[in-house]
């Protein structure tokens, strides 16, 4: 029997017209306090979307099972360099939506 796996998708709905400036704060506080802190091992990646609903930031990631899933957002959220980062962004958006999935049992795999 394969391994458990986990991915959860996190959809961001940005402010119209902030999108910039989430793309900076990102690159220059969000994504090195995920470096730093070691929490970017279980990123997929980040995307932001094209077509259909526009202004949205879209993060996937991978975990092994939901125990190692909540385990890394409660030492994110620990993380004091991380947050800082996280209460300049939260004005930024409007929604986020969480989304959990388990793979198909066929197909490839991120």
């Amino acid at each position: 029997m394969a391994e458990f796996q986990l991915y959860e998708r996190r959809t961001y709905d940005v402010h119209v017209g902030q999108m910039g400036k989430v793309l900076e704060l990102y690159s220059n506080e969000g994504w090195p306090a995920l470096e730093a802190g070691g929490h970017s091992k279980f990123l997929v990646g980040y995307f932001v979307s094209d077509t259909g609903p526009l202004h949205q930031l879209i993060h996937l990631w991978h975990f092994s099972d939901d125990a190692e899933r909540r385990k890394f957002w409660e030492n994110l959220f620990s993380d004091e360099n991380f947050m800082s980062f996280a209460a300049q962004l939260r004005p930024l958006l409007q929604k986020q939506e969480i989304q959990l999935m388990q793979p198909a049992p066929w197909g490839p795999r991120p």
